[in-house]
C-alpha cells in the first residue's frame, strides 16, 4: 500500500466496530494484529518488557514463554487484568515463568527508565463520536475520530519510561494514519524502523520499532 493510502482516513462505524467485537463484550480477545505483535515481540523483546494495553495477556503470555524477557502486562480495564492474570497463572501452572500484572493507564505508574522494551497494540479504529457506546470494546478498539486517540500520547510519553537503549514496539493501522504515526514519533527524537508489516483487504498493519 502506499504511503497516501497509509494515510487515508477512514471512519469506523458502530455496525464495523460491533463485527471486530464478535461475541466479547469486556476484553478484547487475539486477532490478526495481535498476532503481528506477538511475532514481533518474539523476535525483538529484551530485557524487563511492558506490554501496554494486554487485552487477554496472549501477547504477554507468548512473550514470557518464548524469550528471556522479564515480563509485565498492564490494562486500563479490570476484566482485561482478571484474564490476563488467570493466563499467567496458568503458564507458571505448566513450568513457566509467568507475567506480572498492573493496572494502569498507558505507563502512569511506572518508573522512569524502567523497561528495555515496551509494547503496545493500541485502540486504533477512527471513530465517529456519535457512534460511540461506551463499553470496555469501545475503549479497547476505539481511537477517537482520527484513531491515534492512545498513540498520541504513547509516542509523547513512552521515552520516559525506556531505559537507556531501550525499544517500543507500536503496531500501526493505515486507518488511523501510518505516516502521521512515523512523523510523530521523529518529532520526539525517536528512530523509526518497521520490523513486521501485513496488508488485509481494508487496512495495513504495521509494527514500528522505536528506538532512541
Amino acid at each position: 500500500m502506499s504511503g497516501d493510502e497509509k494515510g487515508k482516513p477512514e471512519t469506523a462505524t458502530r455496525d464495523s466496530l460491533a463485527d471486530r467485537r464478535g461475541v466479547e463484550t469486556r476484553v478484547y480477545q487475539p486477532a490478526e494484529d495481535s498476532g503481528l505483535l506477538a511475532k514481533a515481540a518474539v523476535e525483538h523483546a529484551r530485557g524487563r518488557t511492558l506490554e501496554v494495553g494486554t487485552g487477554s495477556g496472549w501477547i504477554a503470555a507468548k512473550v514470557a514463554a518464548e524469550t528471556d524477557a522479564d515480563v509485565v502486562a498492564s490494562d486500563l480495564n479490570p476484566h482485561a487484568c482478571r484474564q490476563a492474570k488467570a493466563r499467567s497463572e496458568d503458564l507458571r501452572a505448566a513450568g513457566g515463568e509467568g507475567f506480572d500484572v498492573a493496572r494502569a493507564d498507558l505507563f502512569s505508574p511506572f518508573a522512569d527508565g524502567a523497561f528495555d522494551t515496551v509494547l503496545f497494540n493500541p485502540p486504533y479504529l477512527p471513530t465517529d463520536p456519535d457512534n460511540e457506546w461506551g463499553d470496555w470494546m469501545e475503549v479497547a478498539l476505539s481511537g477517537g475520530e482520527s484513531g491515534r486517540e492512545l498513540i498520541d500520547p504513547f509516542v509523547d510519553g513512552v521515552g520516559r519510561v525506556l531505559a537507556d537503549g531501550g525499544q517500543a514496539l507500536l503496531l500501526v493501522s493505515s486507518l488511523s494514519g501510518y505516516d502521521e504515526v512515523v512523523q510523530r514519533a521523529e518529532n520526539r527524537g525517536f528512530e523509526v524502523e518497521p520490523v513486521v508489516e501485513e496488508s488485509y483487504p481494508f487496512e495495513t498493519l504495521s509494527i514500528l520499532r522505536l528506538t532512541d
